[in-house]
């Protein structure tokens, strides 16, 4: 009778988890056959049988995880008829405790074997039918099952086991991930510091949102006039967002608290507008580079500052100075077409801006006499999100309702032009 024991599958391999016999009891086996299969942390192996003859035992039985040397199962070299009569062992899975107490000095190698027959774990320490195996209050794991539940993010609860007494097997986590596809995705540096930075924004500030309807089309007649010019001369494209900004500085020169700060049991009103501009990176993070002092910048002076801080960030070529001293922020979300954003406020600010979709609708619309009819428009929505320590909701509304009358009634072309006065000056 030969005793087949684990054996040494890598250099820093310590245990293997039997995954499947390819030989059942009383069934002939012959030398170099495979006999069973395990896994490990490296990888999966059909292990070959040691001897030819008649497999009389299976000690450890399909998903059970055991230690380098211990005992799997044995085989009759004699391939004596006897073998026909063997009745099969249970096949179980040893307690997590048993499971680790199996690597303990008086196991033998298969080096130390040298083809001699040896004894390394008695069926005494293989506990009763049914155990559920466990490890360290949670399911005990092959180390492939492991490994694909760690690489693919996977929690073994949201798994139904199917291998002995509800364990979760390699096929059973390959049919989950075929019929739930998903990957898990670790947070790198932008993304953990943005994560940590939200959470702590909304821990700390009690946030509100106000959101008020914009008709564009007054500032729509100046870009649909300069757009092409602007390209050709500058490269980029004529945006809203700097005919929204030269909006916000009026609007903050009429209502000064949003453009502030919270200090120890005080709000600390800044007297000029650092803009931070939030940009995304290609999906990969979102950073705020700040263009200062806007308040005194023109309509182009604003459009080009906010392409240059936009293409640095996308290139990485921004410097530290670049990411502070902002005193208000806006975040441009409309490219895509939003209705409207909630945005988490920049701390320390008090506010933030998100610039939403602007697409023509139909409105009703009234003439001077009174007389209404419907036209198309060009309509986006402001949304503002607030700190309520700082101010209240009128305060909010009033600045919002500013904004509004500054983008739908002011000479937008006059402002443009005035722009222009200031490029050829310069």
């Amino acid at each position: 009778m030969v005793d087949v024991l684990l054996p040494q599958l890598g250099e820093t391999v310590v245990e293997g988890t039997i995954t499947r016999w390819f030989v059942g009891i009383g069934e002939a086996v012959v030398i170099d056959q495979p006999l069973y299969e395990v896994s490990t942390e490296k990888v999966d192996s059909e292990v070959p049988s040691p001897v030819a003859g008649v497999l009389v035992e299976i000690v450890v039985g399909e998903g059970a995880v055991v230690p380098v040397g211990a005992l799997l199962c044995r085989i009759d070299s004699a391939g004596s008829s006897a073998a026909t009569t063997v009745t099969a062992t249970t096949a179980v899975t040893p307690d997590a405790e048993d499971a680790d107490s199996l690597g303990s000095a008086d196991a033998i190698g298969t080096d130390e074997l040298a083809g001699s027959e040896a004894v390394v774990l008695s069926q005494a320490a293989v506990p009763p039918a049914g155990t559920i195996a466990r490890r360290g209050g949670g399911l005990l794991l092959s180390p492939v099952v492991r490994r694909l539940l760690s690489e693919h993010g996977v929690d073994p609860s949201r798994l139904t086991g199917t291998g002995v007494a509800g364990r979760i097997t390699r096929a059973d986590v390959e049919q989950f991930l075929r019929d739930n596809p998903g990957r898990a995705e670790p947070f790198d540096g932008i993304r953990r510091a943005t994560a940590r930075l939200m959470v702590a924004s909304k821990a700390t500030s009690p946030h509100v949102l106000t959101a008020m309807e914009v008709d564009y089309t007054a500032v729509d007649m100046v870009r649909s006039i300069q757009r092409d010019a602007w390209r050709a001369d500058e490269g980029t494209s004529l945006t809203y967002l700097p005919f929204i900004v030269s909006a916000l500085c009026d609007a903050l020169a009429e209502f000064p608290r949003l453009n502030a700060s919270v200090g120890d049991d005080e709000l600390i009103v800044h007297e000029t507008v650092n803009l931070a501009v939030a940009v995304d990176l290609d999906f990969e993070g979102l950073v705020a580079p700040v263009v200062r002092g806007v308040e005194d910048r023109s309509i182009q002076e604003v459009a080009r500052a906010i392409a240059d801080v936009a293409t640095r960030a996308r290139s990485r070529l921004l410097s530290p100075g670049d990411l502070t001293g902002g005193t208000f922020t806006v975040t441009n979300p409309g490219q895509y077409g939003t209705l409207f954003q909630f945005p988490i406020i920049n701390q320390p600010q008090v506010a933030i801006l998100s610039t939403d979709g602007i697409a023509r609708r139909p409105v009703v619309v009234a003439d001077a006499d009174g007389t209404e009819s419907i036209e198309a428009r060009s309509l986006g929505v402001l949304a503002l999100a607030w700190d309520h320590r700082a101010f209240d909701g009128a305060y909010a509304a009033a600045f919002l309702r500013s904004m509004k009358r500054t983008l739908e009634e002011v000479d937008w072309a006059a402002r443009w032009e005035a722009g222009r006065a200031t490029d050829a000056d310069g």
